[in-house]
């Protein structure tokens, strides 16, 4: 007769990354930053939306880029304060700020929805997040840390990832010949 072996059932057994692959590189790993990826694109979209058109939230309509107004001059003039509050005060109402901050949130916004240029996005917009960060120093509820650091370092996250191929055109545009050739471009 031969040995029977028997499989203990564990609900978290398909969790679980293999022995090979990291916790990061697991299905369920992926599909966490897939997710982290598409909210903060939907959150960078929908702030160049809420810039552009004054929907109301954050942005009112007379106050809207399409009406007149100035995308990062409310900010700048009342919003900053600390070292380098005269620094950002300084560039409140430039039109050229205003131009490269909305091309800024399109492009991160778009680049993460749709997990195209992902490296890309995550590093220009930490760089944007961490700037604003600088822009508020010190925050209001912590010493040092405020969302737009623990976004920084999510989209940090999301650029070692492969957050792009999962719920995104990232699998084909990593196949692409222009990516295969310049691989920052992933």
């Amino acid at each position: 007769m031969a040995a029977m072996t028997t499989r203990s059932f564990s609900p978290t057994a398909r969790l679980a990354p293999a022995q090979s692959e990291s916790a990061i590189a697991s299905p369920v790993g992926i599909g966490v930053w897939a997710i982290l990826r598409i909210m903060l694109g939907a959150i960078f979209t929908w702030a160049f939306l809420d810039k552009t058109f004054g929907l109301g939230f954050a942005t009112e309509s007379e106050s809207a880029w399409i009406n007149g107004g100035s995308p990062t001059s409310g900010f700048l003039q009342f919003g900053t304060k600390g070292p380098f509050s005269d620094f950002y005060q300084s560039l409140a109402g430039n039109a050229f700020v205003d131009w490269i901050f909305m091309i800024g949130l399109l492009g991160i916004g778009v680049a993460l929805l749709a997990g195209i240029g992902v490296r890309i996005a995550a590093l220009t917009g930490a760089l944007m997040l961490v700037m604003m960060w600088t822009a508020y120093l010190t925050p209001d509820n912590h010493p040092v840390l405020d969302d737009h650091l623990v976004y920084a370092v999510v989209l940090a996250g999301i650029a070692v990832s492969d957050a792009g191929t999962k719920w995104g055109f990232g699998k084909w545009w990593s196949e692409s010949s222009l990516v295969r050739k310049y691989p920052f471009l992933k």
